[in-house]
Order: C-alpha cells, then structure tokens, then sequence
C-alpha cells in the first residue's frame, strides 16, 4: 500500500484537517513530519471543535496510529497539555508514537526566538516566537538536543551545556537577558522522560515495516509550500521543509514509497505573519472575507491577512510538490459575493508573470492580474454532489482546476467533517 502526502498549497491554515478526515477510513497512520507547536489544525467533529497545534490530526481518527516524526521540533510542555486536553474530552491518545531522532524545543529557544525577534524590530520576520527556527538552527549546527537524549542524563547535560555555551553570552551580552543555567533546563527536561519514554520508537524502522505489511501511510505537512525554507517566500518562511520532499528527510520513509500528493488550497488565500502577499486585500473586502471565514490563527489567534484566490501560487505548489490532487477548502466563504476575482498572473514593472518570478525584489514588486468569476447567493453547505452545486460555483471549481496544474479531487462547502463535496477518490 502507498505513502500518502498531505501538503498546503498556499501560506498554511488552508485546512489540511478536512483532507485527512476524507482519507481516515482507509489511513492506518497519520505523520506529522515537520514544523512544531507553531502551526494547527481545526478539526470539526459533529458538533465539537478540537484544535490541534503538535499533534498530527490522526491523533481524533479511532483505530489510526498518529506518529510525530524525526522532522518535528517538539516542546515537551505543549505536548503533554495538548495530549491531557485531548483526553479530558474523552479521546484516547495512547496510540501516539514519538520519534526518538525529533529535536526538543529547550527554554532557551524560545527566549532568544522572542528576544530577537523584538531586537529586529521592523526587519521582523513575524515569527511565533515559540522557538521553533532557534530549535531548528541548534539541529543544523549540530548542537541540538534529541528526544533520544532525555534517556541518558549525563549524555544530556553534556548536550545542554555544549548549546548554553554560545548561547549565554548572546543573551547576557547582546539582549541583556540573565544567562541559563544546564540544572534548569535539564531538569525541565527531565521531568518528561518517563511519561515520553513509553510512546518513543524508531519511527523509520515502525513506518517501513507498516508499508510493508500493506499499511497506508499519511504524511502530514506542518505550515505549507510558500513558507517552505528552501521554496517559499524567503526570509518570510518557517524553518523546516513542509512540502512534499521533506515528507521523505522528516520521516525516514524514501520516496520510492510514495504514490499520491495531495494539495489542500483554500478558495481564497490567507497568510499569517510578514512577508509578500499579491492578493493581499487591505479593504472592506479584506475585513469580510477574514470575517465570514474566520480566519484567525489556530495556535496564536492572529488574525490573518485576506486576498483572492493565487492561480500562480498554486501552480508553484503543483510543480514544487508533484501535486496529484487539489483538495479545495472553504468555498463556502465566498457565497453572496456578486463578482469572485482570481489573480491569473503577475504584472512586475509592466511584465507579465505566468510563473512565480526567480527573485525575492519581483516577487515584493507583483501586482495581480485578475480575472472576474461570476458569483452566487445560494447556501452550499449540503451539497455533496458537483450538481448540487450553483452553475456558477461549479464553474468557478472547473476554472481554478484549468488554472491551477492538478485536478480538484474533494471540495470543502463547510466546516464539518462531512460537508464535502467528492469528485475523485483520494485514494
């Protein structure tokens, strides 16, 4: 059976949740493979909303094996409130797995994500300030420390003091922040390696004997393709690589395993933080569209920024991800709107750009291009079928699919599990 990817198709919160609830009835495990607490999902189940921030969406789908994989920086803290919230509301997490090779957040990681982040002030690259990109940096320079680590104390703390080395004269020095000591972090540390002990495993070896044995495999990226550190819009990115190659670095499963990647793109498009945005509407419309949609973040609560629908950027995540299916959310939102524009290409210093332009200075100068769709007033929320579906918002569906590089398998009409309207099979 194949490896499954799930990936965001535009700056995240396009609602990855709905795809993998279409999948979780033939989806054996569910693998978070990069990002940390810095992203989440929503996730409506019936009448009950779960709000999910490290957990891999699985974690809510009886009889599937959520797994958090080598890729993920993880903060002991929030994973454990996260997992005791969950089964306060009666959801069994006991099947979580844990990849002993995932890197932990440490106390000194957030503070310096915070404290630089301030020190930068307006060149701020909008980060959560949760430590997620200094985690990262201490993985690169090879001074991590690894959940792994929380097994052997003197290992450890030898670990601890080797990152604090550089790292206090930083914060002393530099931020004026009062130095770390190895005892505080080690013992904030220490406090969870029993409870993390039971749910650690070598999660390469688990995944590939579970593909093996016929098992289907989902892999689930964090945050999404434009905020991909090596394909997104950078500097304005996160630190790890959510698109669909990073599925095989973050979970130890190759590539050769993988059969299906599918795109969750939202009907319009949202981003959370600084950074370019073409569509960007900073008008009334803006505000209804943030409204109607809800679109404030999971995990900060930030509102985000609003704009019409990118036909560049999706075809950008269609190539970059070898997208096999669009799983297209919150269409919705845009009932009630007379006129639906869709940006179709960019117009930089008088040049049309088809493709998302080589450099940072054209992608900052991109003016839309917009075609106008016709729109409708008729509630879609029960609409399971294309035909149940208004003529023009059928058509506005066939039109993003010509435009975007990749069929449009599923349609997201509302927040509910099952208010999805299936064209294709996603498996």
């Amino acid at each position: 059976m194949p490896a499954i990817v799930l990936v965001g198709a535009q700056w995240g919160d396009e609602g990855k949740g709905k795809a993998t609830d279409l999948l979780g009835s033939v989806v054996d495990y569910v693998v978070k493979y990069n990002g940390g607490n810095n992203a989440g999902h929503t996730i409506v189940v019936g009448d009950q909303t779960y709000a999910l921030h490290l957990l891999p969406s699985g974690i809510l789908t009886p009889g599937v094996v959520p797994v958090i994989g080598n890729g993920v920086v993880i903060d002991p803290a929030v994973l454990f409130t996260e997992i005791d919230a969950l089964e306060k509301r009666g959801i069994d997490t006991s099947r979580l797995v844990v990849s002993a090779n995932a890197h932990l957040i440490a106390p000194y990681h957030r503070t310096i994500d915070k404290v630089a982040e301030r020190f930068l002030g307006g060149a701020r690259l909008g980060t959560t300030g949760r430590g997620i990109g200094p985690t990262y940096a201490d993985k690169m320079s090879r001074v991590g420390v690894r959940v792994q680590d929380l097994f052997d104390e003197k290992i450890l703390r030898q670990k601890i003091e080797g990152a604090l080395e550089l790292k206090n004269h930083l914060l002393v020095k530099v931020y004026n922040r009062r130095a770390i000591t190895v005892d505080e972090v080690a013992e904030e540390f220490l406090a969870y390696a029993e409870r993390l002990r039971p749910m650690t495993a070598d999660t390469g070896l688990l995944l590939g004997r579970a593909l093996d044995e016929g098992k289907t495999v989902l892999l689930e990226g964090g945050q999404a393709t434009l905020l991909d550190v090596d394909h997104g819009t950078y500097p304005f990115v996160t630190s790890s690589n959510p698109t669909a190659g990073g599925a095989c670095t973050g979970s130890g499963i190759p590539p050769t395993r993988i059969e299906r990647v599918i795109a969750v793109v939202k009907a319009y498009t949202t981003r959370v933080g600084s950074g370019p945005f073409p569509t960007e509407l900073t008008d009334a419309d803006g505000v209804k569209l943030r409204t109607d949609g809800a679109e404030f973040g999971t995990t900060t609560g930030r509102p985000r920024r609003c704009g019409w629908y990118d036909a560049v950027v999706a075809r950008f995540a269609a190539r970059v991800n070898g997208v096999t299916d669009f799983v297209l959310t919150k269409l919705d939102v845009l009932t009630g709107w007379e006129r639906i524009p869709v940006c179709v290409a960019y117009d930089v210093d008088g040049v049309r750009h088809d493709e998302m332009p080589m450099t940072q200075t054209d992608f900052h100068h991109a003016r839309p291009v917009y075609e106008l769709f016709e729109g409708w007033d008729e509630d879609i929320s029960d609409a399971r079928t294309l035909d149940d579906l208004p003529k023009n918002a059928q058509q506005y569906i066939k039109a993003l699919e010509e435009m975007s590089g990749a069929p449009i398998s599923a349609v997201g009409v509302g927040p509910g599990r099952d208010e999805t309207v299936q064209l294709r099979s996603l498996v």
